[in-house]
Parts: structure tokens; sequence; C-alpha cells
């Protein structure tokens, strides 16, 4: 529970201010209440005697009913001593006006004497019964928006994104308060004692930003409100929240009084629910940082595998033609030479496009991708992304005069290779056709946009399989074997492709080809800038 103190003063209160029977019930109906109900104490039973005067009637018990009556709607109104005062007063006009003798405090009849006392008593009886069902009401109607209150506070909670500025900003409106800020505290002696000695003291006026006779270093983790308050003496109340965290408070009750009982509950509350948003912050924060470590270690594992494997099949080649050219007791036709040379370049060309890969998706997995957004035509970076790759089975079906998309080259020219070769492996005996399109249906967060597509015959992916092909390290049908047998590549190139794509605000999806094989799509806003 949050221990509410005020901070300026250092003194503690543990209670609402005063005690007693009159302090509770103006607690409980609340001051404009109970004046209201002294001045109608006051004001009724005089004009009930005023009215039975001027219409001529003098009926002692129906008057006497009148003045029960006045006792219990001022009772209802102002709670139980504005009703006794009615009752009281009532009984001494009923002794003056309608006893005999008239005009006269003395009482001739003892019976008459015996009748008052028990108005009396039963007015005050009765004004009591209604003015503690009238408290009840009240504090049933408080505890009731209280719950409320709170039971909107946590739902606002569990469906917000925790932010801390926010849930402050609430705490602000329902307790009525000029700024509120929370302070987080550390300590030499550890995070335990940063509540203050005893770990239950208040913010007391000392040093800013400490603990009067303590090392423990204040700091604010957020605030709402105007002109919040910074450090302990700038407060007028404190709350601690936990043995670290602390609520200083500027506004409400003048310095030096607590708050009501009510508000101490709504605190209490207000602080199970703050300690709540900061634990959950926490376990976003631990739940993010092992999913990075996790994939750090998987990359890493990964990363592993293909080097003992994929990165030495070009290194052994290269190796292998070298120590072949060098042998000078054997001699090879021109024919052979260019061979070995010819694998020695392929073997260079593949090693080179398998450590780009891996560099780039090192960049994609640490969020180091910033790309250079500027206005490109899809084929713009065709030369340079199909350099090296069969020109014959490339068919390049381009509108001319396609608008621009927003994108960085270098990305892009990666994204195009990457889904081209991708597509060269798995359909070996078709066509890859690259086509484009944009206009109406085709936008992206609402900003129009252009399709690049890359479409294969070849045997295409099975639904459940889409997703893996974007996963790192990820081949189809890893046991699958191309290009004459051998294993082709590491499964970065679409892996790559994605994270670049997204990197520059587009989106790249996979789907089926009419007739069968694949079609890969990118999508990118258009370039709305200048024009080159």
């Amino acid at each position: 529970m949050a221990a509410v103190e005020p901070a300026r003063s250092g003194a503690p209160h543990s209670g609402p201010a005063g005690s007693g029977t009159a302090s509770s019930a103006l607690q409980g109906i609340g001051r404009s209440r109970f004046v209201l109900g002294m001045v109608l104490a006051v004001v009724l039973p005089p004009a009930v005697e005023v009215l039975v005067t001027l219409a001529g009637y003098r009926n002692f018990s129906i008057i006497m009913l009148l003045h029960l009556a006045v006792a219990v709607a001022v009772a209802a109104i102002g709670g139980l001593w504005p009703a006794v005062v009615a009752a009281v007063l009532g009984t001494t006009l009923l002794n003056y006006f309608s006893a005999d003798p008239v005009g006269s405090l003395s009482i001739a009849d003892p019976s008459t004497l015996f009748t008052l006392l028990v108005f009396l008593a039963v007015a005050c009886s009765v004004a009591l019964a209604v003015g503690l069902a009238t408290r009840r009401a009240e504090e049933a109607a408080r505890s009731g928006a209280e719950a409320t209150a709170l039971s909107e506070l946590s739902l606002r909670i569990l469906s917000s994104d925790g932010s801390l500025e926010t849930f402050l900003e609430k705490v602000r409106s329902r307790l009525a308060v000029d700024a509120v800020s929370l302070l987080a505290g550390t300590s030499p002696a550890g995070p335990g004692s940063a509540a203050g000695p005893g770990g239950t003291g208040s913010a007391a006026a000392g040093r800013p930003g400490r603990w009067p006779g303590s090392n423990t270093e204040w700091t604010v983790v957020a605030s709402a409100g105007t002109s919040p308050p910074v450090t302990h003496a700038a407060a007028d109340h404190a709350a601690v929240v936990d043995s670290r965290y602390t609520l200083l408070i500027n506004g409400g009750p003048p310095a030096g009084q607590p708050f009501s009982g009510q508000h101490q509950r709504m605190l209490a509350a207000f602080g199970a629910f703050l300690v709540a948003i900061l634990e959950r912050r926490q376990l976003v924060a631990s739940r993010q940082d092992n999913q990075r470590l996790s994939e750090g270690n998987k990359m890493r594992t990964s990363i592993l595998r293909a080097v003992s494997h994929d990165l030495r099949t070009p290194l052994a080649g290269i190796k292998l033609a070298v120590s072949s050219l060098r042998q000078e007791e054997v001699r090879f036709s021109p024919e052979d030479e260019r061979e070995l040379l010819a694998t020695i370049e392929d073997s260079a060309d593949r090693l080179d496009h398998l450590i780009g890969n891996l560099l780039d998706m090192s960049r994609i997995t640490a969020d180091s991708v910033n790309p250079l957004l500027r206005g490109l035509g899809w084929v713009d970076v065709l030369p340079d992304a199909l350099k090296g790759l069969p020109a014959g089975r490339i068919r390049v079906e381009l509108p001319p005069n396609f608008p621009r998309v927003e994108a960085d080259a270098g990305m892009l020219e990666r994204v195009v290779a990457n889904l081209v070769e991708n597509a060269l492996k798995y359909a070996p005996e078709a066509d890859v056709v690259l086509t484009a399109r944009a206009g109406e249906g085709i936008a992206l967060a609402g900003r129009p946009a252009s399709e690049f597509r890359v479409v294969d015959q070849g045997s295409g992916v099975a639904p459940a399989a889409v997703l893996d092909m974007f996963r790192p390290f990820q081949r189809l049908n890893d046991s699958q074997r191309t290009d004459g047998g051998r294993n082709v590549g590491i499964g970065l190139g679409l892996a790559v492709a994605n994270g670049f794509t997204e990197a520059m605000g587009g989106t790249l999806a996979a789907e089926p080809t009419p007739g069968g094989g694949l079609t890969m799509v990118v999508t990118l806003p258009l370039w709305e800038g200048p024009l080159p």
C-alpha cells in the first residue's frame, strides 16, 4: 500500500485530520450539505410555527408531527447534528407556542413534558437513523465511483501500451491535483534501501533528490500535469509506492494535511497498478532481450554451419584449380586451362555472393540498415542486378515510362538479384519473366504503390512453406539438390530480399503462378518527390 505523507512539512499523518463524531459526520456528508442542513434546522421550525399561526391551526399532535418531518428532512440533507438542532428547536417552539401555558416555556401538565421529551428522543433517533443511512448511501456511492474508476483504470492499463505518462495523467485527473511525478531511487546500499530510512519514510524536506540523512539519489521517471515536482522539497505530498519508487504530488489538500481516506485508498490502488506497469515493462524488455539473444544464437549456429559446408565448397574448388595450374610437371591443354580458370572465377563469384548475403543478413539482424531513399525506376537497377546471370533465360517485360518508386538503389538491386537468382535455381527448365504494374488497387499504407513481379514456372512452393521461405538459412527442401547435384546457396537470398524490402518501407510476398510455379511480388510506394 502506498503510504501518503505531506512532503514539505515532513510530519507523518496516518489518517484524516481531526477526530470525533462531528468530524466524521462532516466528512461523510460534506461541508456544503452540513452547512445547508444547519441553515434549514434554524429556518424550518420557525417557518412551521409561522405557517400554522397564520392558518389559525393549533392542533398540538399535528404540529408535533410537522416538526418531526422537519427533523427527518434536515437529517437527510445535513446529517445528524443539524437534525438534532432542528429537533431541539422544534421542541422549544412546541413548548412555547402550543403547550399550555402558551407563550411561556413553563409546562403546566407533566404529561405534556413527557410528550415533548418523547418527541425529542424520537426526533433525535429518527435523525440519527436517517443521517447514518444518508452517510452510508454517500459512502456507497463514493465506493462505487472509486471501484468504477479503478476498473476503468485497470482496463486502460491492460489495453494500453504501458505508457507511464498516460497512467500518471489518469492519476492526476482522478485525484484532482495539479501535477504528479514518479521518482526512482537508487542507493549505494542497494535498491532495497531506496525508500528512505526504515523503508517507509516520507519524502520530507531535505537536499534535492535525496532523503534526509541518506545517500539515495532520485531521478524522475515520468510526470504529468503543469510544473510537476522534481524533488521532494518541491512537492506538497509524497506517496511511497514500493521500496524503489515514490509519487510526488502538487495540489490536493493544503501542504501539511493528508489526503482523505478515500483518496488514500485510491493512491494505494494506483501504486499497485503502477508497480504492475513497471513490472510489465521490465518483462517486455526482458523478453525482447531474450528473443534477440535467441535469434543471435541461431544466427551464429547457422553461420557456423554455412562456413563449415557451403563456404568451404567454393574455397575447395578455387584451391583445387589453383593447385592444379601450379603443378610444373603437368601440362594442361588450353581448353583445360580455360576450364580451370572458369572454375576459379565461378567459385570466387559464388563465394563473393555468399559472403555478401551473410554480411547483409548480419546488418538486417543488427537493425543497422539505413536506406537512402530516392526516386528509382525498376528498369534502372536491372543492369547491375542481372549481371552474371544467364540472359537467355530472363525475359524483361517492363512497360515503358513506368512511374518511379521510393527505394535505395543498392538495396533494390540486391533484392532483384536475389529474387531472380532464386527463381533461376528452382525453375531450371523455364524462363524467368520480370514484369511490373501500378495503378488503382495497388497501395501501401494508404500511399499509391507499384509492384515488381518475378515469375517462374518451376515446381512452386506449398502454402504451408511460404512463411519459412523468408527465414534465414532456409532452403526449399533442404535435401533438394540443383546445379548438377550440388547444394546451391545457404538459404539467405529471400531473407535478405525481405529484410531490405521492409527497410525501404515495402513488402515482399509470394504467390502461386497460374499453371504452376512461384511469383515473387515486391511492393514499394511510388516516389512523390521531384524527378531528377
